[in-house]
């Protein structure tokens, strides 16, 4: 009875990893599919607001099929704050952050969240920073940051280095400490409930709080006028981007920590130059192969320890 009991915990980890993969590959496409939505079509507010509005309708729905789990009264509060930290700062913060920044800045403040998540998981859960943690972080960082600049300095990417706008340089940091704090928040929640359960009461309080801020720019567009190809990006946003992540994370942090979680974050620069090399819109580079080494080394040492306790 006992090796099937570790042949199945390992199972659930190798599952995480796969959901963790996946959640990547869907950021790697949106950077194709839902290039030039915001602010053209949509502000950056009215995005957020149709994004957590939609995904909250799916969960519901799907929740009201597949479980019939309520949640305690006692536990309104952490759902409210992973709500506020996950969900509307997150959101927030980020796309209007963006609107301000150049998408260069934004992605090399970014590579701070794994390093952010593992500080609150040691502060908030007490978990211990192990140096596998320490060492698959550093790889992926310098692996993250390698792809992201050296192109740059070297003359062979497309975006431009640009000063930022330091507002919303300051909003993509609180944006990536917010998300790191939420993972930590949620990761207790996730040993009492299903996944599903608690994505859905996420969003449903992520809701309250970003409607004040999205309804106006929500009201103002023009549907009508959308191009089809737009149409198509906003509901892969929303449906892919927003409710499936969303649910693949929080489904992924019943098997492996929040610093596990957040490392992949480091493999989406990655996976978005996969993409684009398989369509043709950019050529494999020693850069980009040394990069995904890196980055990839860093996420599996990162589960290292993890992997290990579950083999004994």
């Amino acid at each position: 009875m006992l090796p099937k009991l570790k042949l199945h915990s390992v199972s659930n980890v190798l599952k995480a990893h796969l959901a963790l993969f996946v959640v990547g590959l869907f950021y790697a496409i949106n950077y194709i599919v839902a290039k030039g939505i915001m602010p053209t079509y949509i502000g950056p507010s009215g995005f957020i607001f149709y994004r957590v509005f939609g995904a909250t309708i799916l969960f519901w729905i799907v929740h009201r099929f597949i479980s019939k789990e309520k949640i305690q009264r006692e536990d309104y509060p952490r759902f409210i704050q992973a709500a506020l930290f996950g969900v509307a700062m997150n959101q927030l913060f980020f796309f209007n952050g963006l609107n301000l920044t150049s998408p260069l800045n934004a992605s090399v403040i970014m590579t701070s969240n794994p390093v952010l998540v593992l500080l609150a998981s040691a502060v908030i859960l007490k978990e211990r920073i192990t140096p596998f943690k320490i060492a698959g972080i550093s790889l992926g960082l310098i692996g993250s940051l390698m792809l992201i600049i050296l192109p740059v300095i070297l003359g062979l990417g497309q975006i431009e280095w640009k000063s930022g706008n330091p507002l919303g340089d300051g909003m993509i940091l609180i944006n990536a400490l917010s998300y790191g704090i939420y993972l930590v928040t949620v990761k207790p929640l996730m040993a009492k409930y299903e996944a599903m359960t608690v994505i859905k009461w996420v969003f449903t309080f992520g809701c309250v709080m970003v409607f004040p801020f999205g309804y106006d720019q929500a009201l103002a567009v023009d549907w009508a006028a959308m191009p089809t190809d737009v149409l198509f990006g906003v509901a892969y946003v929303i449906i892919c981007v927003t409710f499936l992540v969303y649910f693949l994370n929080v489904y992924a942090m019943k098997s492996v920590s929040p610093a596990v979680v957040s490392a992949y974050i480091y493999l989406q620069p990655v996976l978005a130059s996969s993409m684009s090399i398989f369509l043709g819109m950019e050529k494999l580079h020693w850069i980009k192969v040394l990069s995904a080494a890196l980055i990839f080394s860093g996420v599996y040492v990162v589960s290292l320890r993890k992997s290990k306790k579950l083999s004994q």
